[in-house]
């Protein structure tokens, strides 16, 4: 039986070939650093994420304004911002990034399912200063490969695992920034107890940890600050928020007193 993340591969192959028949301009710009932005915004950095749609959960706001969106997260204090760039299964574009980025100064990460360089290159064109690598998408060797064509072009890689043996992999290939899905990508169901086993083990030590996905309120993050996550990514609680300032402040724990 065909998993979601096998679906969303399959249509990638698609996706990448369309790109290839595209002139990709370099875009010659001193990136942000999402790394440093993480690390400055202790005790917890927020990567928010714009999200129109869900696999998992349906819509979430597919006539969200991006610039709009992003101009709120910068305000509130997000340490930098994700956005989707997969269409069929999220509703997001390269072209969100690309008007984004010229309405906010803080790290924008490109979030897709990166299985060709050609994605890299045209998240690079269109002004993103990072992308995601999943392990569970790729082979080790497109993993070395594609790590190396995202350092070469400066831009930082987030290297998504799921569990110990994926963390290995990512420490492996010399990631400094690992995110740890709560979502099984293959049931979507989530845990938070991923990003704790993860944080625990030695090799977690010397990696600037993200926990991804299952961030509801204060408490959830707590549970992973505490437990050694230095950044969250956060999109469905946020897309659906009511008051984007207020939420972003209390995920931020900087109210919170007992960390």
């Amino acid at each position: 039986m065909s998993t979601i993340l096998q679906r969303i591969l399959d249509e990638k192959t698609n996706a990448v070939a369309e790109l290839k028949k595209e002139e990709i301009k370099p875009n010659i710009r001193e990136t942000y650093s999402l790394i440093d932005a993480i690390k400055k915004n202790a005790p917890i950095g927020i990567i928010a994420e714009i999200k129109r749609h869900s696999p998992s959960k349906g819509a979430l706001d597919e006539t969200v304004n991006p610039v709009k969106q992003a101009k709120q997260y910068e305000a509130a204090g997000a340490a930098a911002i994700s956005i989707l760039t997969d269409t069929p299964f999220f509703k997001g574009s390269f072209a969100d990034i690309e008007v984004v980025r010229q309405s906010v100064h803080i790290p924008i990460l490109c979030k897709d399912f990166i299985i060709d360089s050609v994605q890299i290159e045209k998240a690079k064109s269109v002004g993103a200063d990072a992308i995601l690598l999943i392990v569970a998408a790729l082979t080790k060797e497109q993993l070395v490969h594609l790590f190396q064509v995202a350092t070469e072009n400066g831009l930082e890689v987030l290297v998504e695992v799921h569990d110990e043996a994926e963390l290995q992999t990512a420490v492996d290939i010399g990631a400094e920034l690992i995110g740890v899905n709560n979502r099984n990508l293959k049931t979507f169901e989530v845990s938070l107890e991923h990003t704790i086993t993860i944080a625990k083990n030695p090799l977690a030590r010397n990696i600037v940890l993200i926990s991804e996905s299952g961030m509801r309120d204060q408490e959830d993050v707590k549970v992973v600050q505490q437990a050694g996550a230095q950044g969250i990514l956060v999109g469905e609680t946020l897309m659906k928020a009511s008051d984007i300032a207020a939420k972003i402040k209390e995920l931020s724990l900087k109210e919170s007193g007992d960390i």
